[in-house]
């Protein structure tokens, strides 16, 4: 006659074997949920972010999520987002053709537009940043986790300081680059003007000042005329329009066909509380106006 401590034991021993049976039936980490919408993990996934921007995509308001898959298998992606306390909506990614393949340890970058910047956040050096993917593994279902984000070289401080500068700039004027280009007889030098707008009086915008002007990979100033430093305007004002008198930066050949940025005039500004660079791009005719330029006037130096 088996007693009950023997029944006891025996009873515990088989539910404490049927336990990794019964947990190989559940949803892992990373598991599918069903059909349907994705399930989502609080664990760090096999996807990690970092953050970078390349040349084209500064004053374009765009940057770059670069993603890595740190597993031995192909993960299929769906969508990335990027969450920062820099900026009042999620940076998004999401394939124009449904999905991106992204193979074991090779990183792709994925183009993703900035959102408005949280301009009360902007000083905060050590932003909160993570992500989340939605991905798939081979045969199995859409899973979004958490992945492991960084931002080694303060893309997004830089960018979320200069939207804010941009946007304190806006409310005490408007700066443009006029769009057409004077070009001295001799064909070495011209004539950029920047057109500075002062907003109407009144509201909470102070005074802005120009502090200068810094050349770019294709324009430098020309020696004989300086370009015009410490200029102020305050809403109000009468219209600015400052003549910047220019020369090529650079001749050799890829100076134009490999340009990026040299059409993208930095100014440094003070406006109120802030003080850094704003970014003021040529028109799609400036543009090829200074090209044009700039061809021309290296040849003739050669």
């Amino acid at each position: 006659m088996v007693s009950r401590r023997t029944r006891a034991f025996a009873v515990g021993m088989a539910f404490a074997m049927a336990l990794p049976h019964l947990a190989a039936c559940g949803p892992g980490v990373g598991g599918s949920s069903g059909a349907g919408s994705p399930a989502t993990s609080g664990q760090t996934g096999p996807i990690t972010v970092e953050v970078n921007q390349s040349r084209d995509q500064y004053g374009k308001q765009s940057i770059l999520l670069q993603l890595t898959n740190t597993t031995e298998a192909p993960l299929t992606v769906t969508a990335a987002r990027l969450r920062s306390t820099l900026f009042g909506d999620d940076v998004s990614w999401e394939p124009s053709e449904g999905s991106l393949e992204l193979p074991p340890h090779q990183p792709k970058s994925l183009p993703a537009a900035l959102p408005a910047a949280d301009c009360e956040a902007s000083g905060d050096t050590s932003p909160e940043l993570n992500a989340r993917i939605t991905y798939s593994e081979p045969g199995k279902g859409p899973v979004e986790e958490i992945a492991a984000a960084s931002d080694p070289f303060g893309v997004l401080p830089r960018n979320a300081g200069e939207l804010c500068l941009a946007a304190d700039a806006a409310a005490v004027a408007t700066i443009v680059l006029e769009p057409a280009l004077e070009v001295a007889a001799d064909g070495r030098a011209a004539v950029v003007r920047l057109v500075i707008t002062p907003a109407t009086p009144g509201g909470s915008a102070k005074s802005l000042t120009i502090e200068s002007i810094d050349g770019t990979t294709l324009l430098a100033e020309a020696p004989s005329a300086p370009w015009p430093r410490n200029v102020t305007i305050a809403p109000g004002d009468a219209t600015r329009n400052l003549a910047l008198h220019i020369r090529p930066a650079r001749c050799d050949p890829h100076a134009v066909a490999e340009d990026k940025v040299g059409t993208l005039l930095p100014i440094r500004v003070t406006v109120g509380g802030r003080q850094g660079l704003l970014k003021i791009a040529a028109s799609n005719e400036l543009r090829g106006r200074i090209y044009d330029f700039v061809t021309a006037a290296c040849a003739t130096a050669g």
